[in-house]
């Protein structure tokens, strides 16, 4: 596995500060506005064999605060490696009521990535094709979505959301146990979410 400490910088370390306090406001907030909490999974990311799992909380009438994780640890065939996690919060306001209908998000991500070997969807962490790329990833976006009440507990959900994301990596020769050929950076701008979603309403 790789080193979830082997990099630093300001940038990481502002994120790190943003998803605290993000938590933190909401976890603050539950006994005060809360009237639904929910747990979901993305089947999207259920299908990459990335486990994933997430946590909405109301905040007000019109806002709740999601929150979601995700992790892929495996070697795949071929000396394929798409390893990574991801933590992504959305700050989102509903048109009509939470839980229920149109949605408009402001969403943040970051993460870790050692991925080689393997073509990356719109070349998210540099062309990893023919090589092994390590490091960070942090970024922004915006995003729309439309949940739809199943029953009493139960939801679904669609959702999708562009924005930027900076990666912060190390190049080596090959996916195992190649010679390192240095520092490197990649810009994106494109689709950085979406999701098929399932969710369960605890209360």
């Amino acid at each position: 596995m790789f080193n979830f400490l082997s990099h630093s910088g300001c940038l990481k370390r502002i994120f790190a500060v943003i998803i605290g306090a993000a938590i933190w406001c909401a976890a603050d907030s539950v006994p005060v506005y809360a009237q639904k909490v929910a747990v979901k999974t993305n089947l999207l990311y259920d299908a990459t064999a990335t486990v994933n799992a997430g946590l909405e909380i109301a905040l007000a009438p019109k806002w709740t605060l999601d929150i979601s994780g995700n992790y892929n640890a495996w070697d795949f065939s071929g000396d394929r490696k798409w390893k990574h996690f991801l933590v992504q919060p959305e700050a989102r306001y509903w048109l009509c009521e939470k839980f229920n209908g149109h949605f408009f998000g402001l969403h943040l991500h970051g993460g870790e990535f050692n991925v080689g070997n393997v073509h990356t969807p719109f070349n998210l962490f540099g062309d990893c094709s023919s090589e092994r790329h390590e490091g960070w990833y942090y970024g922004a976006g915006v995003s729309y979505g439309y949940q739809w009440v199943l029953g009493k507990r139960w939801n679904f959900e669609l959702s999708a959301g562009i924005g930027y994301v900076g990666a912060d990596y190390g190049r080596y020769e090959s996916p195992r146990c190649g010679a390192y050929r240095g520092p490197d950076h990649h810009d994106y701008f494109g689709p950085t979410k979406a999701s098929i979603t399932f969710i369960y309403i605890i209360r």
